[in-house]
């Protein structure tokens, strides 16, 4: 198995781990929540693969996009899909000004 297709397993078994918890007790917050470590990673490894500069703001703000929705929808590609698209929306506004 290699690195990305582990890396995916892993990703997802913490996302049903994380969903199977519902205890405010056990919730981190949201800066140092292992779900947005992954994010950030992610985000990191894709805007690589695509020969994009990577931007801390970029990546953060795609994180905290993706938090949110996927605690409202429990749905990792919906939340994906949405902020991926609010991401290059925003970016691409930035590029034009």
């Amino acid at each position: 198995m290699n690195a990305s297709k582990y890396k995916f397993f892993i990703f997802v078994n913490l996302m049903i781990l994380f969903n199977s918890f519902n205890s405010p007790f056990l919730a981190q917050t949201k800066q140092n929540s292992i779900i947005k470590l992954f994010c950030l990673q992610s985000v990191k490894e894709e805007m690589l693969k695509v020969e994009m500069e990577y931007s801390e703001e970029i990546a953060n703000e795609t994180c905290e996009c993706y938090y949110e929705e996927f605690t409202q929808t429990a749905s990792h590609q919906d939340a994906k899909t949405k902020c991926k698209l609010e991401t290059k929306k925003v970016f691409n506004h930035k590029r034009k000004i």
